[in-house]
């Protein structure tokens, strides 16, 4: 199966729960729906997570110029 982007998996997931809210899915469909939401959800948080590492923190540096820090060192 091919990767989703982010987007895609954001959309699929709304789909998801507008499906599940309107509650007129069989029980075997809405457990199905359920467990791809769940997946789509980590994955989401997955990428969401990867992506706040590879932001960039702007401090001041000794000049009291912006300098640009790795985030994953903001903590070291």
């Amino acid at each position: 199966m091919q990767q989703r982007t982010f987007e895609q998996s954001l959309g699929r997931l709304e789909e998801i729960v507008r499906i599940m809210e309107r509650g007129d899915a069989p029980l075997d469909a809405a457990l199905a729906l359920f467990e791809e939401g769940t997946a789509l959800a980590r994955g989401c948080a997955a990428q969401l997570d990867s992506a706040e590492q590879k932001v960039a923190l702007v401090i001041k540096g000794a000049n009291g110029e912006p300098v640009e820090k790795p985030f994953e060192n903001a903590n070291g």
